[in-house]
């Protein structure tokens, strides 16, 4: 079993936080606490936003990225992790270096555009992975970059006309126009004039002389195509620009994100979702977070009435709940609004599992419907151990008591069984917390609960 290093940090943190501060921590954001991740990109697909990013790994003193993750929420709170379905080793051409990238559905189909490393050239290049799900697992499309100039940051828009465009760069900023395939091009890579008009004025650098510098998104909204990038490093703020078609002319807008959340880097992903416009970025808030390892985060904001985006600012509260979530089905233990101290992992059932729990690990699940209230409580669990306790809690982690599973010695960490126990006191909508109770090292696994209801509860 692997040590927890991020989650072992912020355990610690917790735990100092909570001596000098009787309050628990209410934060939503960053909206994933078991790894580092970078790069958001978001995706509306039936009822659901997919959120598709890079994973820095633990301890990194550089950009050490290996592989992509995808995480999904129908409320914007609890994020559901689908795990990695997409590595360098997808690429057998691809040396390094799993940045920054975008997913876009077209023809029944997800392509998810990335800069990697060719293992050949030693340069950057935009690989294409491809899947007939939005949690993968994706496969190479071409075998061979789609585009290679050595610059990175693919973004994909795919106009009202059916023309999609991938635009990508730094320093520069190119397009193609991508043909229906999605997987080639006509014409050659194109070059858009880094203007101050277009781009704002940068001083201090004289090859660099727009605010311009990397991760692009490019989306249309009411008719204006917008550019959001990462602007004058080092260290960046997020600015935008908006042109009438989708190659210009760009007039730069202003900021968006100004330099704030101890990382050095910025990257910006926005995305309309039941009747809310939300912004998603990385910082380094998280414990041992810094510019190599970073944490996403999203905030919910209003367009002005003439189409300007206003400038956000970082909250650790992040985006409001948009719904509730339904007890009373099945649900995905690595389905999480806050945790603290869990990791997830592979299930051999399928899907995903938290593990690697520990005494007084937990995890919060937010805005839970009981509607009239549970009477039960059941959740899938295994242990190589000699188990242990699952807490079920409404609050906070050491708030009100509803219920305890004892969870027994399985005979394995994959080994699975479900166990019940009664609950009371859960009428309403109410935050839950999941709280892991036993011995020391590592007590069981978790990989689904759900609970029963009386005769008005919400099913």
């Amino acid at each position: 079993m692997p040590r927890k290093t991020l989650t072992g940090l912020l355990c610690l943190a917790v735990t100092l936080l909570t001596a000098v501060a009787p309050a628990p921590a209410r934060a939503d954001n960053p909206i994933v606490q078991t790894i580092y991740t970078a790069d958001p990109a978001p995706l509306v697909h039936n009822g659901r936003v997919y959120l598709y990013t890079g994973h820095d790994e633990d301890g990194s003193t550089w950009f050490t990225m290996k592989e992509w993750r995808v995480y999904s929420s129908a409320d914007m709170v609890n994020w559901t992790d689908h795990g990695s379905p997409m590595s360098l080793a997808t690429f057998s051409w691809a040396s390094k270096d799993a940045w920054a990238g975008q997913v876009v559905q077209r023809n029944g189909k997800f392509y998810w555009y990335v800069p990697v490393t060719n293992r050949a050239t030693g340069r950057m290049a935009i690989g294409v992975g491809v899947s007939t799900s939005p949690t993968g697992p994706f496969t190479d499309a071409l075998g061979r970059p789609l585009v290679e100039n050595g610059e990175i940051d693919p973004t994909v828009m795919i106009d009202d006309d059916g023309q999609a465009y991938l635009y990508w760069g730094n320093p520069n900023l190119w397009y193609v126009r991508l043909n229906s395939d999605m997987i080639s091009y006509s014409g050659s890579a194109t070059k858009i004039p880094l203007t101050t008009a277009g781009f704002g004025t940068r001083t201090g650098d004289a090859n660099r002389p727009t605010l311009y510098e990397e991760g692009p998104w490019v989306y249309k909204r009411n008719g204006l195509y917008y550019n959001v990038f990462a602007a004058k490093c080092c260290s960046e703020f997020i600015g935008y620009s908006t042109a009438p078609g989708p190659t210009g002319p760009w007039t730069y807008r202003g900021t968006v994100m100004p330099t704030q959340g101890s990382s050095f880097t910025n990257h910006a992903g926005i995305v309309d979702f039941n009747g809310g416009s939300y912004f998603f970025y990385h910082n380094g808030a998280l414990p041992g977070g810094g510019g190599f390892t970073r944490s996403v985060a999203v905030e919910k904001f209003t367009y002005n009435a003439d189409g300007s985006i206003p400038q956000i600012t970082m909250t650790t509260g992040g985006a409001p709940q948009n719904g509730t979530l339904n007890p009373y089905t099945r649900q995905e233990a690595e389905t999480i609004a806050w945790s603290s101290g869990v990791e997830t992992e592979r299930a051999s059932e399928g899907g995903m599992n938290i593990g690697f729990l520990e005494n007084g690990d937990h995890v919060k699940v937010k805005g839970v419907a009981f509607g009239a209230g549970a009477t039960a409580f059941s959740a899938r669990v295994a242990s190589a151990a000699a188990g242990g306790r699952i807490e079920v809690r409404l609050g906070s982690p050491t708030g009100t008591l509803a219920g305890t599973c004892t969870v027994p010695g399985t005979g394995g960490w994959q080994t699975w069984t479900t166990v019940t126990c009664p609950v009371s006191g859960t009428a309403g909508t109410q935050d839950l917390y999941l709280r892991f109770a036993g011995g020391s090292g590592y007590l069981f696994n978790v990989n689904w609960w759900q609970f029963t209801g009386t005769s008005g509860s919400i099913r």
